[in-house]
Protein backbone atom coordinates (compact mmCIF):
# COMPACT_ATOMS: atom_id res chain seq x y z
CA UNK A 1 0.00 0.00 0.00
CA UNK A 2 1.59 3.31 -0.96
CA UNK A 3 2.09 5.59 1.86
CA UNK A 4 0.47 8.92 0.86
CA UNK A 5 -0.72 12.30 2.70
CA UNK A 6 -4.33 12.88 2.64
CA UNK A 7 -5.49 16.44 3.33
CA UNK A 8 -9.32 16.61 2.16
CA UNK A 9 -10.41 14.16 -1.02
CA UNK A 10 -6.82 14.66 -2.25
CA UNK A 11 -3.54 12.30 -1.69
CA UNK A 12 -0.24 13.26 -1.96
CA UNK A 13 2.93 10.64 -2.52
CA UNK A 14 5.73 14.29 -1.02
CA UNK A 15 5.49 14.96 2.56
CA UNK A 16 7.62 17.87 1.90
CA UNK A 17 5.21 21.43 1.82
CA UNK A 18 7.29 24.42 0.83
CA UNK A 19 6.55 27.85 0.26
CA UNK A 20 7.01 30.73 -2.64
CA UNK A 21 8.37 33.54 -0.24
CA UNK A 22 11.81 34.95 0.23
CA UNK A 23 13.45 33.62 -3.28
CA UNK A 24 15.76 36.18 -4.86
CA UNK A 25 14.36 35.55 -8.21
CA UNK A 26 10.83 33.27 -8.82
CA UNK A 27 12.65 31.45 -11.71
CA UNK A 28 14.30 29.35 -8.79
CA UNK A 29 10.73 28.07 -7.44
CA UNK A 30 10.26 25.85 -10.64
CA UNK A 31 13.92 24.00 -10.27
CA UNK A 32 12.86 24.15 -6.85
CA UNK A 33 10.09 22.13 -7.00
CA UNK A 34 11.52 19.77 -9.30
CA UNK A 35 14.44 18.89 -6.85
CA UNK A 36 12.46 18.74 -3.79
CA UNK A 37 9.65 16.66 -5.23
CA UNK A 38 7.20 19.31 -3.41
CA UNK A 39 3.46 18.80 -4.29
CA UNK A 40 2.27 21.07 -2.57
CA UNK A 41 3.21 25.26 -1.99
CA UNK A 42 1.33 27.88 -0.20
CA UNK A 43 1.87 31.36 -1.60
CA UNK A 44 0.63 34.73 0.45
CA UNK A 45 -2.61 35.43 -2.01
CA UNK A 46 -1.30 39.31 -1.84
CA UNK A 47 1.43 38.41 -3.84
CA UNK A 48 -0.53 37.09 -6.51
CA UNK A 49 -0.88 39.42 -9.71
CA UNK A 50 -2.74 38.48 -12.31
CA UNK A 51 -3.05 41.33 -14.46
CA UNK A 52 1.53 41.04 -14.24
CA UNK A 53 3.58 39.77 -16.83
CA UNK A 54 4.05 36.34 -16.89
CA UNK A 55 7.78 36.40 -15.54
CA UNK A 56 5.82 38.50 -12.40
CA UNK A 57 2.80 36.63 -11.98
CA UNK A 58 4.59 34.13 -9.11
CA UNK A 59 1.38 31.84 -10.62
CA UNK A 60 3.26 30.94 -13.81
CA UNK A 61 6.51 29.39 -11.97
CA UNK A 62 4.19 26.96 -10.39
CA UNK A 63 3.46 23.55 -12.46
CA UNK A 64 0.31 22.90 -13.02
CA UNK A 65 0.23 19.72 -11.02
CA UNK A 66 1.40 21.14 -7.92
CA UNK A 67 -1.33 22.02 -5.33
CA UNK A 68 -1.80 25.97 -4.84
CA UNK A 69 -2.33 26.13 -0.94
CA UNK A 70 -2.80 30.34 -0.43
CA UNK A 71 -2.32 31.54 3.04
CA UNK A 72 -4.05 34.32 4.35
CA UNK A 73 -0.52 36.20 5.36
CA UNK A 74 -1.71 39.84 6.96
CA UNK A 75 -4.98 39.03 8.54
CA UNK A 76 -5.69 40.23 11.67
CA UNK A 77 -9.09 38.55 12.17
CA UNK A 78 -11.17 35.93 10.98
CA UNK A 79 -13.15 37.93 9.24
CA UNK A 80 -9.81 39.26 7.36
CA UNK A 81 -8.89 35.29 6.87
CA UNK A 82 -12.49 34.33 5.67
CA UNK A 83 -12.28 36.97 3.15
CA UNK A 84 -8.99 36.55 1.70
CA UNK A 85 -9.61 32.78 1.32
CA UNK A 86 -12.64 33.60 -0.70
CA UNK A 87 -10.91 36.31 -2.62
CA UNK A 88 -8.11 33.38 -3.46
CA UNK A 89 -11.03 30.97 -4.45
CA UNK A 90 -12.05 33.19 -6.42
CA UNK A 91 -9.11 34.19 -8.36
CA UNK A 92 -8.90 30.70 -9.20
CA UNK A 93 -6.47 29.28 -6.78
CA UNK A 94 -8.91 26.32 -5.43
CA UNK A 95 -10.36 24.98 -2.42
CA UNK A 96 -7.21 24.96 -0.36
CA UNK A 97 -6.10 27.01 2.30
CA UNK A 98 -4.04 27.39 5.14
CA UNK A 99 -5.29 30.36 7.85
CA UNK A 100 -2.86 32.18 8.83
CA UNK A 101 -4.04 35.12 11.53
CA UNK A 102 -1.43 36.85 13.66
CA UNK A 103 -1.83 39.57 16.46
CA UNK A 104 1.35 39.19 17.31
CA UNK A 105 3.75 41.60 15.25
CA UNK A 106 6.75 40.93 17.56
CA UNK A 107 7.27 37.52 17.00
CA UNK A 108 4.55 36.65 14.41
CA UNK A 109 2.93 34.16 16.17
CA UNK A 110 -0.51 32.72 15.34
CA UNK A 111 -3.63 33.64 17.26
CA UNK A 112 -5.45 30.00 17.97
CA UNK A 113 -9.07 31.52 18.74
CA UNK A 114 -9.30 33.96 15.44
CA UNK A 115 -7.61 30.91 13.49
CA UNK A 116 -10.25 28.81 15.04
CA UNK A 117 -13.26 30.78 14.55
CA UNK A 118 -11.88 31.08 10.75
CA UNK A 119 -11.94 27.50 10.08
CA UNK A 120 -15.11 26.79 11.39
CA UNK A 121 -16.29 29.26 8.64
CA UNK A 122 -14.51 28.05 5.68
CA UNK A 123 -14.80 24.62 6.47
CA UNK A 124 -18.51 24.97 5.69
CA UNK A 125 -18.16 26.60 2.78
CA UNK A 126 -15.95 23.12 1.87
CA UNK A 127 -12.42 24.91 2.22
CA UNK A 128 -9.59 22.35 2.75
CA UNK A 129 -8.57 24.11 5.81
CA UNK A 130 -4.78 23.89 6.75
CA UNK A 131 -4.66 26.23 10.11
CA UNK A 132 -1.32 27.13 11.54
CA UNK A 133 -1.43 27.43 14.93
CA UNK A 134 0.46 27.53 18.44
CA UNK A 135 1.32 23.69 19.34
CA UNK A 136 -1.88 23.24 21.71
CA UNK A 137 -3.81 19.68 22.08
CA UNK A 138 -7.03 21.44 22.63
CA UNK A 139 -6.55 23.50 19.46
CA UNK A 140 -6.04 20.52 18.08
CA UNK A 141 -9.25 18.77 19.54
CA UNK A 142 -11.26 22.15 18.20
CA UNK A 143 -9.93 22.48 14.81
CA UNK A 144 -10.89 18.60 13.80
CA UNK A 145 -14.54 19.55 15.52
CA UNK A 146 -14.34 22.52 13.29
CA UNK A 147 -13.48 20.05 10.06
CA UNK A 148 -10.10 21.65 9.11
CA UNK A 149 -8.03 18.95 7.30
CA UNK A 150 -5.15 18.78 9.02
CA UNK A 151 -3.49 21.32 11.82
CA UNK A 152 -0.05 22.97 11.22
CA UNK A 153 1.60 23.82 14.91
CA UNK A 154 4.71 26.09 14.57
CA UNK A 155 8.03 24.74 15.21
CA UNK A 156 9.37 28.31 16.34
CA UNK A 157 8.99 31.61 15.39
CA UNK A 158 8.61 32.54 11.61
CA UNK A 159 11.58 32.51 9.25
CA UNK A 160 13.97 31.83 12.72
CA UNK A 161 15.49 28.64 11.68
CA UNK A 162 15.47 27.62 15.32
CA UNK A 163 14.14 24.39 14.46
CA UNK A 164 11.49 22.38 17.06
CA UNK A 165 11.48 24.20 20.04
CA UNK A 166 8.03 23.10 20.88
CA UNK A 167 9.01 19.53 20.20
CA UNK A 168 7.54 18.54 23.75
CA UNK A 169 4.22 20.05 22.79
CA UNK A 170 4.15 19.02 19.30
CA UNK A 171 4.68 15.55 20.51
CA UNK A 172 1.51 16.10 22.46
CA UNK A 173 -0.63 16.91 19.33
CA UNK A 174 1.37 14.31 17.28
CA UNK A 175 0.04 11.86 20.08
CA UNK A 176 -3.18 13.00 20.31
CA UNK A 177 -4.74 14.55 17.01
CA UNK A 178 -7.21 12.88 14.69
CA UNK A 179 -5.79 14.82 12.01
CA UNK A 180 -2.86 15.13 10.06
CA UNK A 181 -0.11 16.97 11.66
CA UNK A 182 2.22 19.14 9.31
CA UNK A 183 4.83 21.00 11.48
CA UNK A 184 5.38 24.44 10.05
CA UNK A 185 7.13 27.43 10.47
CA UNK A 186 10.97 27.70 12.32
CA UNK A 187 12.70 24.93 10.35
CA UNK A 188 15.98 25.77 9.37
CA UNK A 189 17.52 22.43 8.67
CA UNK A 190 17.34 19.18 7.04
CA UNK A 191 17.66 17.47 10.10
CA UNK A 192 15.26 19.36 11.88
CA UNK A 193 12.86 17.93 9.01
CA UNK A 194 14.03 14.24 9.78
CA UNK A 195 13.14 15.03 13.47
CA UNK A 196 10.15 16.09 12.85
CA UNK A 197 9.23 13.02 10.90
CA UNK A 198 10.86 10.97 13.28
CA UNK A 199 8.58 12.45 16.30
CA UNK A 200 5.64 11.28 13.69
CA UNK A 201 4.38 14.34 12.26
CA UNK A 202 2.91 13.68 8.47
CA UNK A 203 3.97 16.34 7.37
CA UNK A 204 6.20 19.44 7.48
CA UNK A 205 6.31 22.80 5.62
CA UNK A 206 9.55 24.80 4.80
CA UNK A 207 9.91 28.03 3.38
CA UNK A 208 12.21 30.36 4.72
CA UNK A 209 15.47 27.31 5.05
CA UNK A 210 15.26 26.26 1.31
CA UNK A 211 14.45 29.84 -0.30
CA UNK A 212 17.63 31.66 1.26
CA UNK A 213 20.15 28.91 0.93
CA UNK A 214 22.67 29.81 -1.33
CA UNK A 215 21.47 26.93 -3.53
CA UNK A 216 17.68 26.69 -3.21
CA UNK A 217 17.18 23.79 -5.95
CA UNK A 218 20.03 21.19 -3.49
CA UNK A 219 18.48 22.91 -0.47
CA UNK A 220 14.99 21.15 -1.62
CA UNK A 221 16.80 18.15 -2.68
CA UNK A 222 18.24 18.32 0.61
CA UNK A 223 14.71 18.63 2.68
CA UNK A 224 13.37 16.22 0.66
CA UNK A 225 15.44 13.34 1.31
CA UNK A 226 15.57 14.27 4.99
CA UNK A 227 11.66 13.93 5.02
CA UNK A 228 11.61 10.77 3.24
CA UNK A 229 14.43 9.55 6.24
CA UNK A 230 12.78 10.54 8.93
CA UNK A 231 9.51 9.14 7.69
CA UNK A 232 11.28 5.45 6.99
CA UNK A 233 13.06 5.85 10.40
CA UNK A 234 9.30 6.54 12.17
CA UNK A 235 7.67 3.63 10.22
CA UNK A 236 10.50 1.50 11.35
CA UNK A 237 9.78 2.10 14.99
CA UNK A 238 13.29 3.04 16.36
CA UNK A 239 14.77 1.68 19.50
CA UNK A 240 15.36 4.11 22.85
CA UNK A 241 18.07 5.88 23.60
CA UNK A 242 19.75 4.63 27.21
CA UNK A 243 21.71 6.49 29.22
CA UNK A 244 24.05 3.14 30.19
CA UNK A 245 25.53 1.01 27.52
CA UNK A 246 24.12 -1.77 26.01
CA UNK A 247 26.83 -4.80 24.39
CA UNK A 248 25.89 -5.27 20.61
CA UNK A 249 27.49 -8.54 21.01
CA UNK A 250 27.76 -11.14 24.01
CA UNK A 251 29.99 -10.27 26.92
CA UNK A 252 31.32 -13.63 28.22
CA UNK A 253 34.78 -14.12 28.31
CA UNK A 254 34.48 -16.57 25.82
CA UNK A 255 38.54 -17.64 25.42
CA UNK A 256 39.05 -18.72 28.81
CA UNK A 257 35.69 -20.89 28.81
Amino acid sequence: MADTLTLGHRNFTSRLLTGTGKFASNEQIRPMLSASGSEIITVALRRVDLQASPQDNILTHIPEHVTLLPNTSGARTAEEAVRIARIAREAGCGDFIKIEVITDMQYLLPDNHETLKAAEILAKDDFIVLPYVMPDITISRQLYDAGAAAVMPLGSPIGSNRGLEMKPMIQRIIDTSRLPVIVDAGIGRPSQAAEAMEMGADAVLVNTAIATARDPVQAGKAFSLAVTAGRMAYQAGMAGSSHRARASSPLTGFLQE
